[in-house]
């Protein structure tokens, strides 16, 4: 029998309505369970855990992602698989730095919420919670983890949780994966696609990083985008890394004003780092003349990272090697556990 642990950190899937008040609040554990009680009916051992307190998605912060982290290292070799029960706001963010923090991993763990109350009639909480469940205890032939990576699972589709982006605040598909394909499908059956998932060296133990750096913004090009805004970014005092939204595959104004100021900040020793706009598609440097002012100031390219996963990275890679900023630009710029698709 797999034995599941299910790490509870809030959100939606956790609440039930006040019977004094009508007002939705979170659940005690035992609560919780009582409304899915085919939690405890199945073949998989399962046992619950939660953060203390629970906490809203909206207010998760890189502490949270350090305690979600440390609970799975603590109780790695006591499970099969994990799945960690997320509100669906920053659920992309969180398990994107999860895939980062927790390296060598060669067992699931599983993030996924709900878009309505588990406490509610038409909640799809039971199905996204049950499911991935069986993700997370699921073994090949030759008792292996089939998905032992860090993913999102959420209406039917299994995701790498570091290719994934919230779509929409009211369908119950809530997650896609833009730039690359879902690792599995479930209908009557769950149709795995084991040639797309992400490996590490099963040999290999499991590392833990905690360490982050939260010195880091985004800037977004829009047209007529103000020299003053650009500037009051870039000099923010500490700042070490900025995302710079860009537009189509990476292309950005020809003012020299703009080449000016980013060529600047780039000289101070803050990375910055290109990421098209777009939700489908690569930033690809030079394929334009308007991108051509970007290389000669010294910006990176982000190929076809997302913003959450390009975010997370940024922040872990300077909890990391903070002091060799050369190690962490050419971290940014390689794939680490699967985040982004790298021209040759």
């Amino acid at each position: 029998m797999s034995k599941v642990l299910i790490l509870s950190t809030g959100g939606t899937i956790t609440m039930v309505r006040d019977k004094v008040t009508g007002a939705l609040v979170p659940a005690d554990l035992e609560t919780f369970k009582a409304y899915i009680p085919e939690l405890f009916a199945g073949e998989t051992e399962v046992d619950i855990d939660a953060l203390h307190p629970l906490v809203d998605s909206s207010d998760v912060h890189p502490e949270n992602w350090a305690k979600m982290a440390q609970k799975i290292y603590d109780h790695y070799n006591d499970y099969d698989g994990f799945v960690v029960l997320h509100g669906t706001d920053t659920m992309s963010y969180s398990a994107s730095a999860l895939s980062f923090m927790l390296e060598n991993l060669n067992k699931p763990v599983v993030f996924t919420g709900s878009q309505l109350p588990v406490g509610v009639l038409r909640s799809d909480a039971k199905e996204n919670l049950l499911t991935a469940i069986e993700i997370a205890a699921a073994k090949d032939e030759n008792g292996d983890a089939i998905v032992p990576e860090v993913t999102i699972y959420f209406e039917s589709q299994l995701f790498r949780a570091n290719r994934t982006t919230k779509r929409n605040a009211e369908h119950f598909s809530a997650f896609n994966s833009y730039n690359y394909p879902e690792l599995a499908k479930a209908g009557v059956h769950i149709t795995y696609q084991p040639h797309l998932v992400h490996y590490n060296n099963p040999n290999a133990p499991l590392l833990l990083h905690t360490d982050y750096d939260c010195n880091v913004a985004v800037l977004k090009l829009f047209p007529g985008i103000q020299q003053s805004v650009v500037r009051a970014v870039l000099r923010i005092k500490g700042l070490k890394a900025v995302v710079l939204e860009t537009f189509g595959a990476g292309n950005a104004p020809s003012d020299k004003w703009l080449y000016r100021e980013l060529k600047r900040a780039v000289d101070k020793g803050i990375i910055i780092v290109n990421k098209t706009q777009c939700s489908t598609g690569s930033v690809e440097m030079g394929l334009y003349a308007v991108s051509l002012n970007l290389m000669k100031a010294g910006v990176l390219s982000g190929y076809d990272i997302t913003t959450e996963a390009l975010l997370t990275k940024m922040m872990y890679l300077l909890g990391e090697h903070g002091d060799d900023i050369e190690t962490v630009k050419r971290l940014l710029q390689t794939d680490l556990c699967g985040e982004v698709t790298i021209d040759n």
